[in-house]
């Protein structure tokens, strides 16, 4: 049997495209180059070619984070050109990245999730107003944006303010959700049929770090990541459910990953990632590893996912 004509699709327009061309440079490094013929191209740039060379193609890895590589626009054009793709399809994709209609979902599933307020730019409540029902601190967050981008924790009304501002300079719709404080944790899902929970990774960022940021996210050292996550057995399982729910409420395939919180022995649910993080040492192949999987053999988990009948 010949080598899988692979399409590794990383880079893209997005403001996490420089996340997105570091993992893509980790997994082309740890794919087995004696099983797949791997073609590279940055949608940025290389649309035009991976259109043409589509018919030459096996399967692709969708390595993309944030708008055009994560909100189903690029699962579209590979649905159109007949390529599978690992991870959830165009409305999958659509939903986990849309914050409101997520939160929607996951209720109507039975889980628990922060209060929040949504509206767009003309519509924005007195400050005080929002205080009154959420209390502060909060978190305001763009509605369509990944990786805490334009996210900001509101202490005060003044920084409230400024949230807003700094939110809407990402997104036309916006989220303020009231602070939980509890125990972060992270937990995957990996298969299409047959769904597996993974360990819990428990996110601990650094002191000087007031939430889990883009850079708290990507530095170095930032945070320190505890697979598994320091939760009793009980609570372990709990949070495991709420990310097999959360998976099948917003149609996802292949894999995701979803951020919880927990608090006084209950799970909330914050969002829930498509395309999880794909370095090595992200949190997704971090829990693969805890549960055995070592990366180049995720990435073939991943491949094999894809090429199976929806």
């Amino acid at each position: 049997m010949g080598k899988l004509r692979l399409a590794l699709l990383a880079g893209g327009r997005s403001a996490e495209r420089e996340v997105s061309l570091k993992s893509g440079e980790q997994v082309y490094q740890a794919l087995d180059k004696s099983k797949y013929d791997i073609r590279r191209y940055d949608p940025r740039d290389d649309l035009e070619r991976l259109v043409r060379e589509a018919p030459e193609l096996d399967v692709a890895l969708v390595i993309m984070h944030g708008r055009g590589g994560e909100d189903g626009s690029l699962q579209g054009l590979l649905d159109l050109l007949g390529l599978p793709y690992q991870g959830s399809g165009v409305l999958g994709s659509a939903l986990g990245m849309n914050k409101e209609l997520s939160k929607i979902l996951y209720q109507q599933a039975g889980l628990k999730v922060a209060r929040a307020l949504f509206f767009n730019r003309d519509e924005i409540p007195p400050l005080q107003e929002i205080v009154d029902r959420l209390g502060l601190p909060v978190f305001i967050k763009p509605v369509n944006e990944g990786s805490s981008i334009g996210v900001t924790k509101a202490r005060t009304v003044e920084e409230l303010e400024a949230g807003l501002i700094k939110a809407f300079r990402h997104d036309h719709r916006v989220l303020v959700e009231e602070f939980l404080a509890g125990v972060e944790v992270t937990g995957g899902v990996l298969g299409n049929a047959k769904l597996t929970a993974l360990p819990l990774v428990e996110i601990v960022p650094s002191s000087d770090y007031a939430f889990f940021d883009y850079e708290a996210k990507y530095l170095p050292g930032a945070s320190t990541e505890i697979c598994p996550a320091r939760l009793d057995p009980e609570l372990t399982k709990k949070a495991q459910e709420a990310a097999l729910t959360a998976h099948r409420a917003l149609h996802c395939r292949g894999y995701s990953r979803t951020d919880m919180i927990v608090k006084d022995g209950e799970v909330y649910v914050l969002e829930t990632n498509t395309i999880p993080g794909m370095t090595a040492t992200s949190l997704f192949p971090q829990a693969a590893k805890a549960m055995g999987l070592e990366f180049p053999q995720l990435l073939d988990r991943l491949i094999e996912l894809a090429l199976e009948k929806p």
